[in-house]
């Protein structure tokens, strides 16, 4: 010990986690110990610090610069003890130690604890650092531990970061705490990844817009959602039910969890993301001009733009074409001769109520021989997984047997490939053995539509309005000045309606159909 014995004292308390202040097991115990030691000594006590969820490997922390201030500003008559609880509290990396005891030191501070006596000498020294390197390997070793334990759990199927958007962590028996069904914004989740894979949103842009129409789906404090966050959702595999760690090696691991959307599904929205087909879609797309971007100039057959024009009393709503060199741009035709032309043609698209009874038997008829060839598609699929089984041994086999960096690596990007195939075969083998969902209640919403697809525009909702574009015609719905609108490309659906009927009488008004209550 120094020869100066200090009359005045500082406690100095840290804890890494903020539990252990909830727990009653962190600063509260750190400070009663070092009040006990400054009784024993006859300190007087006249300031605590307190760091509370820093790590022991840092030097940068709140409280301690604060305390270093506090010494440089009071200690200029005589040096003030810090009194530290155990040699950890301090540091728990040697590094962190030499440097902090240093800077206590150079301010008029002299470090004591209860638990260790710190001296100037060559003994006390070597005692002083071996301590504080045994707590820094005692905190790396705890490190790699919780990594080792997080790995494992993962490896056994449970997620261990936080939830992703639309699950949250409860515990359920067997299992810990799991990620389950965060609802409403699950179901819109998945109602969003499911739209994104059918190509009811086209891109991530509606995929965004779609969202921010949510009100049940956080949003940012301007009422919108990032991009980012629509980029996470699409690349996220938990939502088909399977975990990737790249950092711990893991790829595509069965989880636990109840999946929102199925990894045929998934695997369909990697797709999109690197095709480059172009959808017409607009960051800036409104509910004004539902059309904006589907109905293409007649004469350069590209998307048309739409815009307001202020007249002396309100704005006039106009479609147009400007592509440069058109002989149509920036001829202005009016949004309510265009949108009611639309509506017309959407009419002339409702089916009698004779052909659309007969689509929907025959529907109903490859549904239920879909049901009857399960077993037989049970047994393909199982074939067809033993196929993959003998290709993933024979390429496993030229791994070991090659030295090239450049096969080994070719050959690994096949095995994920046929690994992923086999990840879908046993999807639909599990589908297959499933109880089929009840027909009526699979196609209501597909009859409904083909039914009335004029009820679908008469929505009030603009996601609404340009699904029914999307769902009725083709890429090609162009629309000429004098003309009006060509003959558009309709949807496989509508062909084969037109293909059954074999004319267009076949046709009824716009009061539209419901689906068959009874079947036939």
């Amino acid at each position: 010990m120094t020869d100066i014995t200090p009359i005045k004292a500082v406690i100095y308390s840290r804890v890494s986690s903020v539990k252990q202040v909830t727990r009653g097991d962190g600063l509260g115990s750190q400070e009663t110990r070092c009040r006990e030691y400054a009784g024993y000594k006859g300190y007087d006590v006249i300031e605590v610090f307190r760091d509370e969820g820093v790590s022991g490997g840092l030097i940068d922390r709140p409280d301690m610069k604060r305390m270093l201030t506090f010494l440089r500003k009071h200690s200029r008559e005589e040096p003030i003890a810090v009194i530290i609880d155990d040699i950890s509290r301090l540091a728990r990396g040697l590094d962190a130690h030499i440097k902090l005891r240093g800077a206590i030191g150079s301010v008029g501070g002299l470090l004591e604890s209860p638990s260790i006596e710190f001296g100037d000498d060559s003994d006390s020294i070597l005692v002083e650092n071996l301590l504080a390197s045994v707590s820094q390997h005692a905190r790396q070793k705890n490190a790699e531990q919780v990594v080792n334990r997080m790995r494992a759990r993962v490896l056994n199927g449970y997620w261990c970061f936080g939830p992703p958007m639309g699950y949250k962590f409860e515990k359920v028996a067997g299992h810990g705490k799991l990620l389950v069904r965060h609802e409403p914004v699950a179901s819109i989740v998945q109602e969003a990844l499911e739209g994104h894979a059918s190509g009811r949103f086209g891109s991530q842009a509606e995929i965004k817009r779609f969202l921010e129409a949510s009100p049940a789906f956080p949003k940012n404090d301007h009422q919108e959602v990032h991009f980012r966050r629509v980029e996470d959702l699409i690349k996220q595999p938990l939502y088909a039910g399977y975990i990737n760690v790249s950092k711990w090696d893991i790829h595509m691991q069965a989880g636990k969890h109840e999946p929102l959307i199925s990894l045929e599904t998934y695997q369909k929205i990697q797709a999109l993301k690197d095709d480059n087909t172009s959808v017409p879609v607009r960051i800036d797309v409104s509910e004004d001009f539902p059309l904006r971007g589907f109905v293409r100039c007649d004469c350069c057959n590209r998307p048309m733009t739409a815009a307001f024009s202020k007249g002396r009393s309100k704005r006039y709503g106009y479609y147009f074409c400007q592509t440069r060199g058109c002989d149509n741009r920036r001829k202005n035709i009016k949004k309510e001769k265009i949108e009611s032309e639309f509506s017309s043609l959407l009419e002339s698209m409702t089916p009698s109520r004779e052909l659309f009874v007969t689509v929907f038997h025959m529907l109903e008829e490859w549904w239920h021989d879909r049901e009857s060839k399960a077993k037989t598609l049970i047994a393909t699929a199982k074939s067809d997984g033993q196929k993959i089984d003998r290709k993933l041994s024979q390429l496993m086999g030229r791994i070991l047997e090659t030295d090239s960096q450049t096969m080994v690596s070719a050959y690994e990007s096949e095995v994920k490939k046929l690994e992923m195939e086999k990840l879908l075969l046993l999807e639909r083998i599990q589908q297959c053995g499933r109880p089929a969902t009840d027909f009526k209640q699979t196609y209501r919403t597909a009859m409904e539509f083909l039914g009335n697809p004029q009820k679908l525009w008469d929505s009030e909702r603009l996601e609404d309005k340009r699904l029914a574009v999307k769902l009725t015609f083709g890429p090609d719905l162009r629309y000429g000045l004098k003309q009006g609108y060509r003959t558009a490309e309709s949807t496989i659906p509508f062909k084969a309606l037109a293909a059954i009927s074999g004319q267009k009488k076949e046709m009824v008004g716009p009061e539209g159909l419901e689906p068959p209550t009874n079947p036939l």
